[in-house]
């Protein structure tokens, strides 16, 4: 579906339309491309009095080739693809201050489609109320960011474990090489949190699934197919479910990425064992499973009837349920396993119609909190991303002043693409993300619902 305003302001008159009336101006944005540099310039690296993630994350940008600058030795003129910030020293609400000293002369130096990364400490790590306060308080300052900059740039909130280990090192690199990267075009305002687990970092960062075989449902159209064709290009096996009526759409899927197809309806009984048994037989195991399969039934809730209910929540919630516990009881997903659902901004602050939709989607982030630290004892991470406005087919049948309002109320001003949240997945996929765990991110372009 084509934004046709978004095409319009990128034209001599849409600009001069859009100064001179105040209207949204969506920027055009970096998005990935194989073979892509990280950064298309020099990142700036500070860090606050005592910072202890400077070092590593210097070490990370520079192996990743990126081209560091030094705060003291940059002028007014400077110009920068990214600034990242090291946080982790600030113990006290007035350390603060040291956010201001660094940012301010720098809000207009970050080029266009750059990024802002704040690293810091888990207020439930610090040492003293004091500290967890000024740890907390990072969350506003880049959230706003976020919104003031503009041009693309987005700005996210890194908070890495003090009890890290190897799974640390290699998860805070994954992290951030995607949110560096225009693999991260869509997310922003977004708080990650890096902890301890079984992360392994690949040959090839241009391929990082590189022998994972991979799981997709709803696999046919839409996100689901934009997924299967990224992660087949990171170098994953894509094994593409989706029901039977949608049979030919997901063997085109399939055979576009060389993948294979399975036809089955998840909220059959026995299809838990059905899917268990093919993934056994023909491959053994699963690495990732990515449930991306989801309906909507939409009613308000007064005029709602049950089967509309029943059946959102089976697809979209209980049949998650369903396949997670056959397959981690037959031990098809291995010590290095990942999970990752798709939620919905719905599920974080609700949606007039959808009752039944919403319902669902926030129960995909209890199980994210539920289940996460369970699995983590067994060396799988399970998260969720939480997709806002993007640009299918269902959005497509949104009435017009609707769907332009979703597509502004962002501080990107446009709708995201189905590419977009499959960068994402495809980042919390990758063995290197293991120590990535509990998450869940939204791919909205910071909405204004639910913020």
């Amino acid at each position: 579906m084509t934004d046709r305003y978004a095409s319009f302001v990128q034209t001599g008159a849409g600009r001069a339309l859009v100064k001179r009336l105040g209207l949204p101006d969506p920027p055009r944005l970096r998005r990935h491309t194989p073979g892509d540099p990280l950064v298309p310039g020099p990142v700036l690296l500070g860090s606050s009095t005592g910072g202890r993630l400077a070092e590593p994350a210097g070490k990370i940008l520079a192996t990743a080739g990126v081209e560091l600058s030094d705060p003291a030795t940059t002028t007014a003129d400077s110009r920068f693809a990214a600034l990242v910030y090291d946080a982790s020293g600030i113990t006290d609400s007035a350390e603060l201050r040291q956010l201001y000293d660094f940012f301010h002369p720098r809000a207009r130096s970050v080029l266009p489609s750059g990024r802002v990364v704040v690293l810091g400490t888990p207020p439930s790590e610090c040492a003293s109320p004091r500290e967890a306060t000024a740890q907390r308080a990072l969350e506003g300052l880049t959230r706003s960011i976020g919104k003031e900059f503009g041009r693309g740039v987005t700005a996210q909130l890194v908070y890495v474990t003090r009890d890290g280990d190897a799974g640390t090192a290699v998860s805070l690199e994954s992290t951030l090489r995607f949110l560096l990267s225009g693999r991260s075009a869509y997310v922003s305002g977004q708080v990650v949190r890096v902890g301890a687990g079984t992360a392994v970092a690949p040959a090839d960062w241009d391929r990082p699934l590189d022998g994972q075989v991979v799981l997709v449902t709803g696999a046919a159209r839409g996100i689901g197919a934009a997924l299967a064709k990224v992660l087949a290009r990171d170098g994953a096996q894509v094994v593409a479910l989706d029901i039977p009526a949608a049979g030919d759409e997901l063997a085109a899927v399939a055979n576009g990425i060389g993948g294979s197809a399975v036809q089955l309806d998840l909220t059959a009984a026995d299809a838990p064992a059905r899917l268990a048994e093919h993934l056994a037989s023909r491959h053994g195991r699963v690495d990732v499973v990515v449930h991306n399969a989801g309906i909507t039934r939409d009613k308000t809730l007064g005029r709602m009837d049950a089967d509309r209910w029943d059946s959102v929540i089976d697809v979209n919630l209980s049949s998650q349920e369903r396949i997670n516990d056959v397959l981690l009881e037959r031990d098809l997903i291995p010590a290095g396993g990942r999970i990752v659902s798709v939620s919905s901004i719905a599920g974080i602050a609700g949606n007039r119609g959808q009752t039944n939709y919403a319902t669902s989607k926030a129960g995909v982030i209890g199980l994210v909190d539920s289940l996460s630290p369970v699995l983590r004892e067994r060396g799988i991470s399970l998260n969720a991303v939480a997709p806002g406005f993007i640009e299918t087919r269902l959005t497509a049948r949104i009435p017009l002043m609707l769907r332009e309002a979703g597509r502004r109320m962002n501080s990107l001003a446009q709708g995201g693409l189905p590419v977009d949240v499959a960068e994402t997945i495809g980042w919390l996929s990758w063995p290197a993300s293991g120590a990535v765990s509990g998450n869940v991110v939204r791919v909205c372009g910071q909405s204004l619902l639910g913020a």
